[in-house]
């Protein structure tokens, strides 16, 4: 029969929590951060404006265009948002800027 220490246990709580923690943070995080709002621009677009192509949403990969330069990222709450954003412009009828 084995004893634990109350050392033993509380090491054991910590690492269950911080993997359950790890593996929900996408999810959490998209619960914490506030959605996006439409607003008026503050201003004109910029001279050189920053283009965001998402090449697979279901592996959260997105291309950001600036310049001449083009870089990939995984960012699977990042798509999740900017896909939200997308067909909320489809469904209030405006074009693009």
């Amino acid at each position: 029969m084995s004893t634990f220490s109350r050392r033993s246990f509380f090491k054991a709580a910590g690492v269950a929590t911080g993997t359950a923690m790890i593996s929900i943070s996408p999810a959490a995080a998209a619960a914490i951060e506030p959605g996006a709002l439409e607003t008026t621009p503050s201003g004109p677009l910029p001279q050189e404006p920053i283009v965001a192509v998402i090449r697979n949403a279901e592996l959260g990969e997105v291309t950001v265009l600036s310049g001449r330069t083009e870089k990939t990222y995984t960012d699977k709450l990042l798509v999740k948002r900017l896909l939200k954003a997308a067909s909320k412009n489809h469904h209030s009828g405006q074009g693009v800027a």
